[in-house]
């Protein structure tokens, strides 16, 4: 066994999955792409973080740049014939560009500014905005791994899972995982806890358990489901997001609203399941008309026809909020 096959085996023995939200498991990814017939490979670190209430990639570029770093080196020696591309939002462009570029040193690694919004951080849509089109999903299969960037196998994994792989690879990694806690609570921020923790002992971690009334969005800002106080013995799942809402406090008409502005604005209106059944769940919030039936259907065509995650992710959202809280 080389020293390439050392690492992939070391990231499978470590069980770490992909920290973006998918779960997927990251030493098989890396296995795929290093398998793949092809004269050349690339990389790519998904900086784009484009979820409302999810910052930890931020964190983790302003305080371990140096690791995320080490992490995607050790891929360029792990995957041969390799490049690798840091996909940055704009403003962690602006903010942390030149740091990289000082560790990036000679390592064949381009930085690359995003392009758009919240699908442009969407792995394919990575593709489409570095070849030089519109950042919009391509259809899958084929995935990244066999058919990516100009037509060659390439690895995608997000900051937080680099980060990791250079921690594994250390033997410094402790089954840890970022989250972003904001909302209504005390100590907003940036932990890293046990990845095994409940979102109960999360707050009580952080001294963020509310002693009012309240309800929690878990895993991301606008894919997360909601969740009651009796419910939060369970993972956070997702990007690792927890937010707090104060009930009392909250109109739920309001924070739909909130919801469905964001979808709309986002939806590149290439499938008509997503744009039309997004528009048509915003006309109901506007006239604060809920019609279970109707939304019931909605939701299902919204789940098994919208061409990427952006469509899907509108059913464990509003359905958990509008069960449980309307």
């Amino acid at each position: 066994m080389n020293r390439q096959e050392d690492i992939i085996l070391k990231l499978k023995e470590s069980r770490l999955l992909g920290k973006s939200g998918s779960d997927f498991p990251t030493g098989l990814k890396w296995e795929m792409v290093k398998r793949a017939k092809a004269k050349k490979k690339y990389i790519i670190c998904n900086a784009a973080e484009g979820e409302p209430n999810v910052f930890k990639d931020g964190f983790i570029l302003e305080n371990y740049p140096d690791k995320v770093i080490e992490g995607i080196k050790i891929a360029l020696n792990t995957i041969d014939n390799s490049f690798a591309y840091i996909y940055l939002r704009q403003d962690y462009y602006e903010k942390f560009a030149k740091k990289l570029k000082k560790i990036i040193g000679n390592l064949p690694i381009c930085l690359f500014k995003k392009r758009g919004g919240y699908l442009a951080g969407e792995e394919t849509s990575i593709l489409e905005s570095i070849e030089g089109r519109n950042p919009e999903p391509r259809i899958k299969p084929p995935f990244p791994t066999q058919f990516g960037l100009w037509g060659y196998p390439t690895l995608i994994n997000n900051v937080e899972t680099f980060y990791d792989v250079a921690k594994i690879i250390r033997n410094e990694y402790k089954n840890t995982r970022f989250y972003s806690l904001s909302g209504d609570i005390k100590n907003k921020g940036v932990y890293e806890l046990p990845e095994n923790y409940f979102i109960s002992q999360i707050l009580k971690e952080t001294n963020n358990l509310p002693d009012f009334d309240f309800f929690v969005q878990r895993g991301g800002g606008i894919s997360g489901e909601i969740l009651l106080p009796s419910e939060l013995n369970q993972p956070t799942g997702g990007a690792g997001a927890i937010i707090i809402f104060n009930r009392s406090k909250t109109d739920i008409f309001s924070l739909m609203e909130k919801w469905i502005n964001f979808f709309l604005k986002e939806n590149c209106d290439k499938c008509t399941p997503c744009r039309e059944g997004v528009f048509r769940l915003a006309e109901m919030i506007e006239k604060k008309e809920i019609d279970k039936e109707v939304l019931k259907d909605l939701f299902f065509v919204l789940e098994q026809s919208s061409f990427c995650a952006l469509g899907k992710s509108v059913v464990p959202l509003f359905s958990s909020l509008i069960n449980k809280l309307e």
